[in-house]
């Protein structure tokens, strides 16, 4: 019987992380799911992931604490002995005007998004290099090539990301690991909810599709970069996101 894959999702509790877990369930992988509390507290996830005849892991930590990172990888390798996928989906905002954005919030973004995304790399790549295998899928955003107005900070983060993805995929693309970024725009989760509707309104006038996107739209491009259809693609960014930015 051929052992499935496992894939490590970071932040994916709730939102589109929480929708990749479960994409990537159907298609027959064990999943990780990195969380923030104790991992009891999320039984209910636990069981949507496993009625997928495929098992899960929940592994507790911090992106932004490098032995944090450490500890959930060993833990992930103690129990799976290998991580196939990695997706990189952890982040946080943070939104301000530059001259009123205080430095804690320039620095907590940088810290989750940016360098939690070095730090989970940097422990996961080695036993990639060694399955001679991998595909590492980093979430940026639009914003990290459009910039924009009041996101100084999560737009630096997520052009980071970019940068990171592009430089990985040519160190890596030797060993079989395949790096790729997938830039949402708009998408329907907790961080937008808390917009107004007027400011909703406006945005979705930029999109020619004319609405915002949903979770499962993310979550069906880290399916196709997760297999093997997307085999001779790396150092891409796939924008998700309606056509805004064409």
């Amino acid at each position: 019987m051929e052992e499935k894959r496992v894939a490590f999702i970071t932040g994916a509790t709730t939102g589109i992380g929480r929708e990749i877990a479960l994409t990537l369930a159907e298609e027959g992988f064990n999943i990780v799911v990195n969380c923030r509390k104790e991992p009891e507290e999320y039984e209910e996830q636990k069981k949507e992931i496993e009625k997928n005849n495929v098992k899960s892991l929940f592994v507790q930590g911090d992106v932004s604490v490098f032995e944090d990172a450490e500890k959930m990888v060993k833990e992930i390798i103690d129990k799976f002995g290998r991580i196939d996928v990695l997706v990189n989906n952890a982040g946080i905002t943070r939104d301000n005007l530059l001259l009123r954005m205080k430095k804690e919030d320039f620095e907590d973004v940088i810290n989750v998004n940016l360098i939690g995304t070095f730090n989970i790399t940097k422990n996961v790549v080695p036993y990639m290099m060694k399955q001679r295998y991998g595909r590492i899928i980093n979430m940026a955003s639009v914003v990290g090539i459009s910039g924009n107005a009041g996101q100084a900070n999560y737009s630096a983060s997520k052009a980071g990301i970019i940068g990171f993805t592009k430089s990985l995929a040519k160190e890596l693309g030797s060993r079989n690991i395949l790096v790729n970024a997938i830039a949402p725009g708009y998408i329907q989760t907790r961080m937008t909810d808390v917009l107004p509707e007027k400011v909703k309104e406006e945005i979705q006038k930029q999109i020619p599709l004319n609405r915002l996107g949903e979770a499962k739209d993310v979550a069906k491009v880290a399916k196709f970069l997760a297999g093997e259809e997307s085999s001779y693609i790396t150092g891409q960014v796939i924008n998700v996101d309606g056509g805004m930015l064409i």
